[in-house]
């Protein structure tokens, strides 16, 4: 027989455990909403980064053309200012914009930032600028979510909570990384822990993760599941290896305030301009820059290519994202970083060589890299880690 005390005890768990369900049910609506449209932009942005790549392809065999290209690339550049005048929230990567939401109350047009997005982002992939998806992905789940808990949530704490699931849900169909969603939301987005945030990004990431892979399959987004476990005897190199990508992720960080800095002083109508341009050369000489930059993962993969070759790579991917990033055309630098880390651990792999490491474990530094970079450019470890482990599809780099 329940006595007054345990009897509101009852009732306030009870409660409780109805607000978890239903939070869980509402994440699942919102995984979804946020998995649909992030395929959508995935595949607007890798069919127009793969465009972009031909595009310059025969613009070198017809230089003829280039002018006209020129003059087409003002006329874009002029819309993407447009654009972004038009809704100042969808510029950059998008993640700044979703946390100044969900932490302090930011007044953000969803509509409007998904209009922006899409075509923004899209419309510049054809360009071919060093930009990724994950962080307009995280804005643009945040921002179907926030549609979605304008009309199903309770209050305003609930409704940040289905934010943030779309937010972990973003990711998650951005790189079939529905662990590294969840843990965004938790030590990226929120910097803390809990249950009622947990319960929203797992049901939503897991969900979009659904979605994601109904549309591109179980593949990993890269694919180093054939390299051998690095032996212990050669650990000793992750401390340089270490110290080298989480220098290299914090100068890109310190790079990408300097250019935006410089552009801060250029008008707004022209940066994405310049950025455009600035592309134009790089596609024609170095197309394997272009893009995020999946291509040049594979090269610093391989275990022939010369140290002046990834060298170079390095230098103008490095450069190359600063100034697209920069101009604040609507764009991610996850996938960016990632390329630039994984350059460097290739770089640090081969010379190693010279002392001894077999060429086989280059592949090893690489993926080290990667997360060595992503942790020093945005100082999520955990999230970093587990990225890496779920967009290679290997859990033997788990430990290195």
């Amino acid at each position: 027989m329940f006595t007054n005390g345990n009897t509101k005890l009852y009732k306030a768990l009870s409660k409780l455990s109805s607000i978890k369900w239903s939070i869980a049910i509402k994440g699942v609506f919102s995984g979804l909403i946020a998995g649909f449209l992030v395929v959508l932009y995935r595949i607007g942005i890798e069919y127009g980064t793969d465009t972009a790549t031909k595009i310059y392809a025969f613009l070198k065999q017809n230089p003829l053309i280039i002018l006209p290209w020129i003059i087409l690339i003002i006329a874009v550049g002029l819309l993407i200012a447009w654009l972004i005048k038009f809704e100042p929230m969808s510029t950059g990567s998008g993640i700044p914009q979703v946390e100044g939401l969900l932490l302090y109350g930011f007044k953000i047009r969803w509509y409007a930032v998904l209009l922006v997005r899409f075509f923004a982002g899209i419309i510049s992939s054809f360009f071919g600028l060093s930009l990724g998806r994950e962080g307009p992905s995280i804005q643009i789940g945040a921002s179907g979510s926030q549609a979605l808990a304008k009309r199903i949530s309770k209050n305003k704490l609930e409704e940040n909570y289905l934010i943030t699931g779309g937010a972990a849900a973003g990711l998650s169909a951005a790189f079939n990384a529905p662990l590294s969603g969840i843990v965004f939301a938790l030590e990226e987005v929120h910097r803390s822990f809990s249950g009622l945030i947990l319960i929203a990004s797992a049901t939503a990431a897991l969900t979009a993760d659904v979605v994601s892979k109904y549309f591109f399959g179980l593949k990993p987004v890269l694919g180093f599941t054939a390299t051998p476990s690095l032996p212990e005897v050669f650990y000793i190199w992750l401390i340089p290896l270490g110290i080298l990508s989480g220098t290299v992720g914090a100068a890109l960080n310190k790079a990408l305030l300097g250019f935006q800095a410089v552009y801060s002083k250029i008008p707004l109508y022209l940066r994405p301009c310049i950025a455009l341009l600035i592309a134009l050369p790089c596609g024609l000489f170095i197309p394997s820059v272009l893009g995020g930059g999946q291509n040049l993962i594979q090269i610093a993969e391989e275990t022939h290519s010369g140290i002046k070759i990834i060298a170079l790579y390095l230098i103008i991917k490095f450069i190359f994202t600063c100034t697209s990033f920069g101009s604040g055309t609507p764009g991610g630098i996850f996938m960016p970083i990632l390329t630039v880390g994984a350059l460097t651990g290739s770089l640090l792999g081969t010379i190693a060589t010279r002392f001894g490491l077999p060429a086989e474990y280059i592949p090893n530094f690489a993926v080290c890299a990667m997360a060595g970079a992503l942790s020093g450019s945005v100082k999520a470890p955990v999230t970093s880690i587990l990225l890496i482990a779920e967009m290679t599809g290997s859990l033997v780099h788990m430990l290195p």
